[in-house]
């Protein structure tokens, strides 16, 4: 009785914030036990420098990330790249220690992305790498990696972007991305009216409390996509969503691009530290108005940006890129950039199908220190 006694009192204190101060936080435990989510963000400042991870079942495609979108693939036939999803390549410790030799102090990596594929635990729903070929928690993997080395860990989250999940809201909701093109709807779409997206965002709230409680030494939560969140506000709960943040986790920073309501603890541009988004929605210019003296991060791609591609293609892993990464000296004036505008640097790779680190970023991030 008095084991399980123990127990309980352990995870209540643990979901307080009373647990173990994280790793990457040890030089700032005075100000961890004053205020957890001040010294966070006091580390994040200081940071300056991480490293941006894209992977998921898209990575087989060798096409970018929104592949499933650009090239209108059939939900029954994307859904079978599960079937394929090994990771064999995918090193948690060899990523760990080449961010850290280049200087990295983090890694946002995505959970889940629009695909709504998952890398983490979870039961919500077997779209996800351990009931996979794979059978492993990459996240989980990853988490433990960073504890040990002392990088902070940010888990990317697509909460306003989900093509697979039946109640995330239809194109005609206000949204072209919401999803694909379909000319025949998926009968596994069961969308049909705003009240239906309730039930997703449960699903969201599920999948948070379990991030949160199963890695619970993460930096914060990345979510994305903020234009899935202009179109639509009204059916998202965004208070609701960061109050259950700041509840289980008092000490993680919430980011969401430019900001949707104002209370993100920093802002996440694409590419410019000046980029906007969203300029004719009115909840965007607020969000902005609110955020804009806040910290700022910006992120950029290893893959370099192709003009007449999709924004986002860049990010997963683009076979028809190869040889053109970006080299130490491009990344060295990306830094410089992001140090005279104070600004933090994400610098995204798109690991190989099997979840490797492409060679050309691992020579690279290797050499970033000579």
């Amino acid at each position: 009785m008095v084991k399980y006694i123990i127990v309980s009192v352990f995870l209540v204190l643990g979901l307080s914030g009373f647990c173990q101060v994280p790793s990457y936080l040890n030089n700032y435990k005075k100000e961890y036990k004053k205020d957890p989510r001040a010294a966070n963000l006091h580390w994040f400042q200081d940071a300056q420098f991480g490293m941006f991870i894209h992977y998921g079942l898209y990575s087989q495609l060798g096409k970018g990330e929104w592949v499933q979108l650009l090239d209108t693939i059939p939900l029954d036939n994307y859904v079978k790249l599960k079937d394929k999803f090994k990771a064999s390549g995918f090193d948690a410790d060899f990523i760990v220690k080449l961010a850290k030799k280049a200087g990295m102090k983090y890694i946002t990596i995505t959970s889940k992305h629009h695909e709504g594929f998952c890398l983490f635990k979870t039961k919500e729903t077997d779209y996800n790498s351990v009931d996979a070929p794979a059978h492993r928690d990459l996240i989980g993997e990853l988490a433990d990696a960073c504890e040990k080395e002392g990088l902070g860990l940010f888990l990317y989250y697509s909460y306003a972007a989900d093509w697979h999940h039946p109640y995330f809201y239809s194109r005609e909701a206000g949204w072209n991305n919401a999803r694909p093109a379909y000319q025949t709807k998926p009968k596994e779409y069961l969308y049909k009216k705003p009240e239906d997206f309730r039930k997703y965002v449960d699903y969201v709230h599920a999948q948070l409390k379990e991030l949160l409680t199963q890695y619970p030494t993460i930096a914060g939560i990345w979510f994305d996509p903020i234009m899935g969140f202009y179109a639509n506000p009204d059916v998202f709960p965004i208070d609701e969503t960061y109050t259950l943040i700041r509840k289980l986790s008092p000490h993680a920073l919430i980011s969401f691009k430019q900001g949707a309501n104002g209370d993100e603890d920093f802002m996440a541009p694409e590419r410019n530290g000046n980029a906007t988004v969203g300029e004719k929605y009115p909840v965007a210019k607020v969000a902005y108005e609110k955020n804009k003296n806040k910290p700022k991060e910006v992120c950029n791609t290893m893959q370099p940006h192709i003009p007449g591609f999709h924004g986002g293609a860049t990010w997963g892993y683009n076979k028809a890129i190869d040889g053109h990464h970006l080299k130490a000296e491009d990344v060295k004036k990306l830094l410089e950039d992001a140090q005279a505008n104070h600004y933090n640097l994400l610098l995204n790779i798109g690991p190989l199908p099997d979840g490797s680190v492409h060679p050309e970023d691992i020579e690279t991030l290797s050499n970033l220190k000579k």
